[in-house]
């Protein structure tokens, strides 16, 4: 239903996944809420596909349990390999999906209540109290409160005067494609694969079922358009091969379906911000490296954060001045939870590709420390075997030191 005009609450701008959860949140909790987005279903986008436990307790705190396990698939075991070998197997539950087939599902979930929009918005205008957003086809919505869920785009928060500082261009380029097997032809319900050297700044390649499917993702520091990219994107097969010449022994069939999606990541946070009546929210403030696996944890923190706390304590009072959202940016949650991401992304890419003395070090401690930690558990496993397990038990470390840089 278009309107010329009407009020509500809160209007977010940007239907994915941060939008959306904190939509459907809010609206449980009694808010009126209006959510815009230019597509009326999720176009296929290529971004974060898995993510553990502590993602679905948000999902389960905020009322969308029942309907993210109705969209994803699920694993409970994750072998792990570490230049070439099989070093532990981890049990953890783990979800997944496409990207676009979660968010759809999602919208199919929104309460009754929540006042859909399809539109492109060209002006936003904010003030302390009342903030003014206008549509293309002339609506316009006033609110309480806006949220900016935009994810990448920057035209929105140009408009909002909130400014994008890139810390890295191109920081780390993820490369996702389905296996052309049936997900139980593989010898395994999940794989993650560490490369058997650091010169090809590649981080690892995860494998996980989506469906009856097998998706890999494999992340790394390469540039978009360098002639490896090119030759990764025309043959898979050949190229995972020689990237990494021991996964055959543990994925024998390397055989790649449909299309290879590669995307590159700024690694972007946001400048600008402290303005009255508007709030950003996910990678509209801050990104993540996906190799960092922290993209998604991340957006739950932020609008869990949101929907329980801070949007109620503001719709108590008067007034939506810069005094007050102020405290969602200092949240000692979110801070710990975006400063954590930030450190791990730029760690990760530091150790995989910077040649300073420092960095070579720090890599050949991690690749030494491990290679010893796992001749150590080797070890181990042979005295189990000579002396029993009540005898070595004891030796037995549950799983490898970080050897952190």
């Amino acid at each position: 239903m278009k309107h010329r005009s009407a009020s509500f609450d809160v209007v977010i701008i940007g239907a994915g996944l941060a939008g959306t959860t904190l939509a459907g949140g809010l609206a449980r909790s009694g808010k009126s809420v209006a959510l815009i987005d230019i597509h009326s279903v999720h176009p296929r986008e290529f971004r974060g596909e898995k993510f553990g436990p502590e993602v679905m307790t948000a999902f389960e705190e905020l009322g969308w349990g029942s309907t993210v396990r109705d969209c994803v698939s699920v694993f409970d075991a994750v072998r792990v390999v570490h230049f070439g070998r099989l070093v532990e197997t981890k049990h953890e539950r783990a979800y997944s999906a496409y990207y676009s087939d979660l968010v759809n599902g999602l919208r199919s979930g929104l309460p009754n209540t929540i006042e859909l929009t399809i539109g492109r918005v060209i002006g936003i205008e904010l003030s302390s109290e009342i903030q003014t957003v206008r549509l293309k086809d002339e609506q316009e919505f006033k609110s309480r409160l806006v949220v900016l869920a935009t994810g990448l785009g920057e035209a929105l928060l140009r408009e909002a005067g909130v400014l994008r500082q890139v810390v890295n261009p191109r920081h780390s380029l993820v490369i996702g494609f389905d296996m052309a097997a049936h997900r139980e032809c593989f010898p395994f319900v999940g794989l993650t694969y560490n490369p058997e050297s650091y010169k090809h700044r590649t981080a690892y390649l995860t494998m996980f079922p989506v469906g009856d499917r097998m998706r890999a993702n494999l992340f790394s520091y390469r540039e978009p358009n360098e002639p490896w990219t090119k030759a990764f994107r025309a043959n898979p097969e050949r190229e995972l091969a020689l990237l990494m010449p021991r996964l055959r022994g543990h994925c024998p069939n390397l055989s790649v379906t449909g299309p290879v999606e590669i995307r590159s990541m700024d690694l972007v946070c946001t400048t600008g911000y402290d303005r009255d009546g508007i709030v950003l929210v996910g990678d509209a403030f801050q990104t993540a490296c996906p190799a960092s696996g922290t993209g998604m944890f991340k957006v739950a923190t932020d609008v869990k954060r949101l929907a329980s706390i801070h949007i109620p304590n503001w719709l108590a009072t008067p007034g939506m001045s810069w005094s007050k959202i102020k405290a969602f940016y200092s949240d000692p949650v979110k801070r710990e939870c975006d400063n954590a991401s930030m450190r791990s992304s730029l760690r990760e890419r530091a150790i995989n590709t910077d040649s300073s003395i420092v960095w070579s070090l720090l890599r050949s401690r991690r690749y030494f420390g491990r290679h010893a930690y796992y001749a150590q558990q080797r070890t181990v496993m042979a005295l189990i075997k000579l002396l029993g397990a009540s005898s070595a038990s004891k030796w037995i470390s549950s799983s490898p030191p970080d050897f952190p840089v």
